[in-house]
């Protein structure tokens, strides 16, 4: 049964390495890796990608067990990712009907990307590069005669060239990248245990750019990247990235997973950009049915929906009274004050 990385033992003692309580489970069918997440109004599990089942029954069995942990561990609900669930998918199939119909609740966004790109990597090497854009293929090719070469690491150290590459792009963008301590934990955790790689351009022995990939033994997943802006027009981060899937390809990996795109058909979306430079390699778009919750405790899970609620609708109010708009202001007030007593009378019992 294939299932993500982020359902394997590596993520398991890499989310532990950074304090989190995290369960793993298996069953007649299924699987499961289960992170206990807290919020202000209590806690949840979080099971990223999963759990991965075998059909509809082994998915309502992995329900049945998460909805028993949370109940033990005081979590309020169940947030799942079933991208693996046995469940029909495709034209002519409702997958949501089913999810629903086992008592789950649509989450009100996504965790996890519920739009990706793979590249079938079982295709062999000429098929997969003349699948790509001709710039990209032809990068390459010849890259090296720039003086550009390509190094692949498996020491957990490396990891710092990356991190100051996303340094210099958070400053350069309005761009936010895992914090230093996550991805130098990720790097301790699954580069040894061989879940993960690390890949570096060079410029005459310069690293000018670097990847990190999260693997699984089907799966090379597009984790993070980033380049030296100095470098810009090399475009070094394209052959990167065809780097990557041929070493994944020679590894006996069968995809390689871009890790995350937007619709083609919204423009203006902000993902739309890096979607375009992922779409650029060949491949096809997988769609999965996003995150779903499974209310556990019913009061609280409510009493989430609620406060979540106000967020969103009193939090813009009081931004826009601050402007000038005096009368939202006390009309937010006097929206907010009822409902965040309900909330408050909730959350005594």
């Amino acid at each position: 049964m294939s299932s993500s990385i982020l359902q394997s033992a590596a993520w398991a003692e890499f989310q532990r390495s950074l304090g989190k309580k995290v369960f793993e489970s298996t069953g007649d069918g299924y699987s499961f890796l289960a992170i206990h997440e807290k919020t202000p109004l209590g806690s949840y599990l979080y099971v990223p990608y999963g759990p991965a089942a075998e059909d509809k029954q082994a998915l309502t069995r992995a329900l049945d067990a998460l909805a028993a942990l949370a109940k033990a561990e005081g979590a309020h609900y169940v947030r799942v990712e079933p991208i693996h669930s046995g469940l029909a998918s495709g034209p002519g199939t409702d997958a949501e009907a089913e999810l629903a119909g086992l008592g789950l609740v649509k989450a009100p966004t996504d965790v996890q990307p519920h739009l990706t790109w793979m590249v079938d990597l079982t295709q062999d090497e000429d098929k997969i590069l003349a699948d790509m854009r001709s710039t990209s293929r032809n990068l390459y090719r010849n890259i090296h005669k720039k003086g550009v070469t390509f190094e692949i690491s498996t020491d957990p150290k490396d990891i710092s060239i990356l991190l100051g590459f996303l340094h210099d792009v958070s400053e350069r963008a309005d761009f936010k990248a895992q914090s230093d301590d996550y991805l130098t934990r990720a790097a301790e955790a699954l580069v040894p245990a061989g879940n993960a790689k690390l890949f570096i351009a060079k410029l005459e022995g310069t690293p000018i750019a670097a990847a990190l990939s999260y693997d699984t033994e089907t799966t090379r997943v597009y984790a993070h990247a980033a380049a030296d802006d100095t470098y810009r027009k090399l475009n070094a981060g394209i052959p990167l990235v065809v780097t990557m899937m041929m070493d994944a390809k020679a590894s006996g990996m069968t995809r390689f997973d871009m890790w995350g795109v937007s619709p083609e058909d919204e423009p203006d979306h902000a993902w739309a950009g890096f979607s375009r430079f992922k779409r650029s390699f060949g491949g096809f778009e997988v769609a999965y049915p996003g995150s779903w919750d499974l209310p556990v405790n019913k009061l609280m899970y409510s009493a989430y929906g609620l406060a979540r609620k106000l967020r969103d609708t009193a939090v813009p109010a009081l931004h826009k009274a601050r402007t000038g708009a005096g009368p939202v202001l006390e009309k937010a007030r006097s929206a907010a004050g009822p409902a965040l007593d309900k909330v408050r009378a909730k959350l005594g019992r």
